[in-house]
């Protein structure tokens, strides 16, 4: 079924009980059944006005069952501007990763998503998604497949092009404390994206764009 916070161990005190979205449901049934997987790390809602969409989850958000669980998903959240209870809550934000399975350890670390999974998916997804404003892509393998010949030779020029693709769609570099050393080299990030992003985010939450 599809995981959200409140649905989540970590549930916020107070809470309501989960909605659920038979049509949604629907859909991962068919996901899990055709790709033979337990369970589903994603988050929409018919009502998300904004939807992520990154790559496959680590094993950290599989075993949790709760997308972005980890320190990349605290500094996504930070650029965002957003706390945890709005990011965990589907009707602001769907968590729609290029795969919503783990797809396991390869040589150099976590398998890539598979590349048919998105293609197969996602279609069936985004039409529900009525209420949406702005998509962000985060990192190569999002960017190629939404972005298609319109993005750059290079994840770096793709996301300092970010104009390029306003106001329906912003391209980030993947939050992971391992890109340190991308973000000091590229120090426009933090001067000119994620001001804009901060902007395009409340303008989607509050319906004013």
């Amino acid at each position: 079924m599809w995981r959200n916070r409140r649905s989540a161990p970590r549930a916020a005190v107070g809470n309501p009980t989960p909605r659920k979205h038979p049509e949604y449901e629907s859909i991962i049934d068919s996901t899990r059944r055709k790709t033979a997987r337990a369970s589903s790390i994603s988050q929409p809602s018919p009502r998300s006005r904004i939807v992520i969409i990154g790559q496959a989850p680590g094993k950290r958000a599989q075993d949790s069952q709760i997308p972005w669980n980890d320190p990349s998903g605290t500094k996504l959240r930070q650029w965002l501007g957003v706390t945890e209870e709005q990011f965990y809550d589907p009707d602001m934000l769907a968590l729609m990763p290029m795969d919503f399975y783990y797809p396991g350890k390869g040589a150099h670390g976590d398998l890539p998503p598979r590349p048919d999974f998105a293609t197969t998916w996602h279609p069936r997804i985004l039409k529900q998604l009525t209420e949406l404003r702005l998509t962000i892509l985060i990192g190569s393998y999002a960017q190629k497949h939404y972005l298609e010949v319109a993005a750059k030779q290079t994840l770096t020029e793709t996301v300092r092009a970010y104009h390029d693709y306003l106001p329906e769609r912003i391209s980030l570099v993947h939050p992971s404390p391992l890109n340190f050393r991308w973000q000091s080299r590229n120090p426009w990030f933090q001067v000119e994206v994620i001001p804009a992003l901060r902007l395009l985010v409340q303008a989607a939450i509050s319906g004013s764009n």
